[in-house]
């Protein structure tokens, strides 16, 4: 599951008082639960959902904030068919008028 925020913000405000402006960046979080299995397997999870995610940044919008869902069937899942379903989770939440697009809450 993945879920997107962008802001209109192209621009971020000079950093800690720095008077540097510069642009926006993406950032990506993940929620791996202890639904996934043991500590050693969320973090497994974590690390290729991260590389992966990597490879896609270019996709996100300046300014737009990424929570990639890990659920439970990603742990027994290969890398493959993992970016697969972050791909196809990655265009139905930026696709605007998506049944998954847009803040959480939101849904129809």
């Amino acid at each position: 599951m993945v879920h997107v925020l962008v802001e209109n913000h192209p621009v971020a405000p000079s950093v800690a008082g720095s008077g540097q402006v510069g642009p926006v960046c993406a950032k990506v979080g993940f929620v791996v639960s202890k639904a996934i299995g043991s500590s050693v397997v969320r973090h497994r999870v974590a690390r290729r959902l991260r590389h992966l995610m990597r490879d896609r940044l270019a996709q996100i919008p300046a300014g737009g904030r990424v929570v990639v869902r890990a659920l439970p069937a990603s742990a027994t899942a290969d890398s493959a068919s993992l970016g697969r379903d972050l791909d196809r989770a990655l265009r139905a939440a930026l696709v605007p008028g998506s049944s998954r697009g847009g803040p959480p809450g939101r849904r129809r």
